[in-house]
């Protein structure tokens, strides 16, 4: 609805004078929305996006298209505009009035997907709903987000409408352990080494709360046990337990924090890479 004002002006024996000025509300004939179903979002995740059509208007509007931007940006480190969105082909249906209607017609483009060939009845409401994927340009640091915009227009008497959604980047701890020994052929009574390397490709580090603990049961058993994190030693009860009859080895929960992944985007390609954070546990004890 928009408003639109006039004022009269009076004319008389060389002098004029003016009116009040009147206040109308006039119907937009389209207007639209645009909201996102998904709250966050990591590499890889659909999100499914609703734009809603309202045609306020007492005339039907016909070939209404939709076009969506995919979160079309440039990154300060990078020339050129990168496309964080891929729209999933086959995701899109088209309600009118709540009632499933034929699909629009798909468009993809360059950093772009439009929907056409929409027509909406006078006083109707049309729902448009379609997924994306995430893909490898979307920026995946804490604290960041993709903004996407859509944009209404054509029929006979539409003004082109815009609207965005944001979907911020899911705060996420991903974790990963490789064992590596050494040496791989060692005699009776000799020193032994495990190293245990975990890996966060997350956005957010694994901190004390979060409890992580690394077991192991060695067999052979080990003697003379000698712990550390990250070349820092691991004292015995606050930082591990060993039961030296069994084998059986617990770091302490809490005692290991991992590193958050750090992210690299490209500047020529504008892909984003992942650099894991490693944090390293060595056990070393004698055979």
């Amino acid at each position: 609805m928009a408003a639109f004002y006039n004022q009269a002006t009076l004319i008389y024996d060389g002098s004029s004078t003016t009116s009040n000025i009147t206040e109308g509300q006039l119907l937009i004939g389209v207007s639209g929305t645009k909201t996102a179903a998904s709250t966050d979002y990591v590499k890889g995740d659909g999100i499914t996006y609703v734009v809603s059509i309202t045609n306020s208007g007492a005339i039907a509007e016909s070939n209404i298209t939709v076009s969506d931007n995919l979160g079309t940006y440039t990154p300060a480190s990078v020339a050129n505009s990168v496309t964080p969105l891929e729209y999933i082909d086959g995701s899109v249906k088209l309600y009118i009035n709540g009632a499933l209607s034929d699909a629009p017609t798909v468009t993809p483009g360059a950093g772009a997907v439009s929907f056409s060939g929409i027509d909406l009845p006078a006083g109707a409401n049309a729902l448009l709903i379609y997924e994306a994927r995430v893909n490898e340009y979307a920026p995946l640091s804490a604290g960041n987000a993709i903004t996407n915009t859509v944009s209404i227009s054509g029929g006979a008497r539409v003004d082109t409408v815009t609207d965005s959604a944001t979907v911020p980047v899911r705060e996420w701890t991903a974790l990963t352990i490789a064992k590596a020994i050494c040496p791989a052929v060692i005699n009776d009574n000799g020193e032994i080494t495990y190293t245990f390397i975990i890996q966060n490709t997350g956005n957010a580090p694994a901190v004390a709360t979060d409890n992580v603990i690394v077991t192991d049961t060695f067999n052979p058993t080990l003697g003379n046990l000698s712990v550390a994190l990250d070349g820092e030693e691991l004292a015995l009860g606050t930082g591990y337990t060993y039961d030296e009859a069994t084998g059986a080895f617990a770091t302490v929960g809490g005692a290991i924090p991992v590193p958050a992944a750090t992210f690299s985007r490209n500047a020529e390609s504008g892909i984003v890479s992942v650099i894991p954070g490693v944090t390293v546990l060595t056990v070393s004890g004698t055979i």
